[in-house]
């Protein structure tokens, strides 16, 4: 037995198998567990938790599934894992007296550590295990983990679970015989035939005891066994089974055997550290880093306080092809001729996988060459692409200043002209040199030039575009208004190369604001006119009538003492008097504004208006009203009643006749006003020509509240006045005077 303690970090080293000695190892065993208990007791460590391992075989080279094993059970364990890991002579364990001396060892040696699991990996140690585990370990839950469990699990074995593992000697035989279609013989080498791996290697043989014939060579290693391996016949495979052992230090080592049989005939093995990596061709394997997460999941529950005997036992599947390549090609096996899914190890690098640190920084290096030529050549190629880009782009926009509307022109960075479109051309004169250099100013109009200069002069300065408005001379002469918008321009390399501008003729916009200003003046001189009319009805027509009451008041007191006949006839006169003058007076006010509107609504409004009207003027109006709410906006009550006055008077005044028809509608969301004769009518665009206010008073009016004016006459065929207002609510009304304002919807009809 060889045990080597193993604390949080897990050292192992070979020297004991070297110093072998069953004394000297009980001495270090005692040692190391002395140093454990009193370090543990004289820094007061947490609570640790003990798992011994026992190995069947002894590993002098890395060990995978101890390794995953261990990390397994502390990543599930929050306690600190303290592994003890030890191994058995298996080629003495056919030796009852070595079984019972190392029961008898173990229990001395770990009677006073606290065990909390013992692991058993592989037979014969978990035969071993089970058959002393109540002298070595009493109490201690056992996991058994390895081939051959089949029997152990139909036991019950109170406080034992495990992880049985499949082996594949069938499947190592048959993978050999398939890649070796012409083997005679069969070699199995292994300690003894009692083994039970031989027994199983011997009868999965005798399935194929009609093609090969077996040839065992039993026992230890020797040089007796070299020569025995030496004198296999030709056709021959080999299968290992010949453990190491470290309680002993022979000439000829269990490599040493491998090696040259491995030399002498292929060879494979059921066992990975065997079968591959000394020779051998290979074999069929077990995950083994699977079996050890597995096996470290048991554990893990264990540790943690789950009783073993509820954990049930498990039992891995799954076998993989494993190959030595540097056997395929000793032997001249295709890998074609491999199952689906082996695994290839041992690879020589190739060409490339051994020199890549040297070909990637020549192809990176060629690479960037490369890269650098394309990169010349493209950007070759886009120069020669950007300077035909350029001269189309001049082409096209040569073509596109020389057909648009404006007047087109560009200047350098001093000012000078040095461009200008066929269009400013054309308009300057037929001169082509005309405005070019300091030429241009000779066209703008004395009044404007000095303006003109300083703002071109100040943007030089900041070259920033800027815009400006002067009046330009045409080739006949005629100084046209201009609004002139101006950008900078740069070079390729982003420097200042002077201003671009586009003028265009604002001439109509200039008359119109001028034909604006002077309607503005003529709406206050109307006003004016109002006021004046008003007070000369007031003066001349309301007051002297009054003041003939006032006489006739005078008469009636002196002739009191008449007759009641008379004086009830002047009374009658008097009254008369009155009755005129409070009707005169009341249809003034409502020409100035009617208070029906803001009482009884707009139908009402134009209904009285229409009465009053009639009176006055002797004419017949027809008023029909058809749906009109009473509570329309304000602003739109005041407009259809004003259009309303308007239309009329101006129908009185021009029509020529005595009947007219006054229609206010309301539907779908709008009121509709109409105004109609049948009069001598006129020319509605002359009309307007003719700076009339009527038509534009009626048509601002209708402007504000967002609505259709249209006018249809012709002379001689009656007019037709027609307005339409949307009606909106609250909020919309509100939007709108915000200045979400609809276009325009104003139109004559001729």
């Amino acid at each position: 037995m060889r045990k080597v303690p193993v604390n949080a970090e897990r050292e192992r080293s070979g020297w004991f198998g070297v110093l072998g000695s069953p004394a000297f190892l009980k001495i270090v065993t005692h040692s190391i567990l002395l140093c454990i208990l009193t370090g543990s007791c004289a820094f007061a460590q947490p609570v640790m938790k003990n798992v011994l391992i026992i190995y069947s075989y002894f590993y002098s080279g890395p060990n995978p599934y101890l390794d995953t094993l261990e990390s397994s059970i502390r990543a599930r364990v929050p306690e600190r894992v303290n592994f003890l890991v030890t191994y058995l002579d298996s080629s003495r364990y056919g030796d009852k007296a070595y079984r019972e001396s190392q029961a008898e060892t173990f229990r001395r040696e770990y009677r006073e550590v606290k065990l909390n699991l013992v692991i058993a990996v592989s037979d014969p140690a978990f035969s071993f295990v089970l058959q002393y585990r109540d002298k070595m370990f009493p109490g201690v839950p056992v996991e058994i983990t390895g081939i051959g469990l089949e029997e152990v699990r139909e036991q019950k074995n109170p406080g034992v679970t495990g992880v049985a593992i499949p082996i594949g000697i069938k499947e190592t035989i048959d993978l050999a015989l398939r890649l070796h279609p012409d083997t005679r013989n069969v070699a199995v080498i292994a300690y003894d035939t009692d083994d039970i791996w031989w027994g199983v290697a011997h009868s999965e043989l005798l399935r194929h005891q009609n093609t090969v014939k077996e040839i065992d060579i039993i026992g230890p290693p020797s040089s007796q066994m070299l020569k025995e391996i030496a004198a296999l016949p030709p056709s021959t495979m080999a299968l290992f089974q010949l453990f190491t052992s470290e309680t002993t230090q022979p000439a000829v080592g269990v490599y040493d055997v491998l090696d040259t049989v491995a030399q002498r005939v292929p060879t494979y093995s059921a066992w990975a550290s065997l079968g591959l990596g000394h020779g051998g061709v290979g074999g069929v394997y077990y995950d083994t880093i699977k079996a050890a997460l597995v096996s470290g999941g048991i554990a893990a529950r264990v540790l943690r306080g789950e009783p073993a005997y509820s954990i049930p036992f498990v039992r891995l599947s799954g076998l993989q092809v494993k190959v030595d390549w540097r056997a395929l090609q000793r032997w001249h096996i295709p890998e074609s001729a491999l199952p689906p899914g082996s695994v290839i190890l041992y690879r020589e690098p190739t060409l490339w996988e051994r020199d890549r640190k040297y070909f990637i920084p020549g192809i990176a290096l060629i690479i960037a060459q490369a890269l650098l030529i394309i990169g010349l050549l493209w950007q070759r190629a886009r120069k020669r692409k950007a300077e035909i880009g350029l001269r189309e782009s001049e082409k096209r926009f040569r073509v596109m200043a020389d057909t648009t509307p404006s007047l087109v022109w560009m200047c350098d960075r001093k000012g000078q002209i040095t461009y200008l479109n066929e269009r400013r051309i054309a308009f300057s004169g037929t001169d082509p040199d005309a405005g070019y250099g300091d030429t241009w100013t000779e066209y703008i109009h004395p009044d404007d030039l000095r303006n003109v200069l300083d703002t071109v002069s100040q943007a030089l300065k900041s070259r920033q575009p800027f815009s400006q408005e002067y009046r330009l001379r045409r080739s006949d002469g005629v100084y046209l208004w201009m609004f002139d918008v101006v950008s900078p321009r740069v070079n390729g390399d982003g420097s200042f190369a002077g201003f671009i501008g586009s003028a265009i003729d604002v001439t109509d916009r200039k008359l119109a604001q001028q034909a604006l200003e002077r309607i503005s003046g003529q709406l206050i001189e109307a006003q004016e006119k109002e006021r004046s009319r008003i007070a000369r009805d007031l003066h001349d027509d309301i007051c002297q009538r009054l003041a003939l009451l006032s006489m006739e008041i005078d008469q009636a007191n002196r002739i009191s003492e008449a007759s009641p006949a008379t004086t009830q006839n002047t009374l009658d006169e008097i009254r008369k008097h009155c009755s005129e003058i409070a009707v005169d007076v009341q249809s003034l006010s409502h020409r100035l504004h009617s208070s029906r509107l803001d009482y009884l609504g707009i139908g009402a409004a134009i209904r009285g208006f229409c009465q009053e009207f009639s009176r006055q003027h002797k004419v017949h109006i027809e008023f029909t009203e058809k749906h009109v709410p009473t509570d329309l906006p304000n602003e739109i009550s005041l407009c259809l009643f004003r259009v309303t006055q308007e239309a009329l008077h101006n129908a009185v005044k021009y029509s020529g006749v005595g009947e007219f028809a006054v229609e206010l509608t309301a539907a779908a969301g709008e009121i509709q006003l109409v105004v109609r004769d049948s009069g001598a009518g006129f020319d509605v665009e002359a009309a307007k020509r003719g700076g009339g206010l009527g038509l534009v008073s009626m048509q601002e009016r209708v402007h504000l509240v967002h609505g259709l004016f249209v006018v249809e006459s012709r002379p001689g065929e009656g007019t037709r006045i027609l307005v339409v207002v949307p009606l909106v609510n609250e909020a919309q009304k509100s939007s709108k005077q915000r200045g979400e304002e609809e276009p325009e919807r104003v139109s004559g009809a001729a």
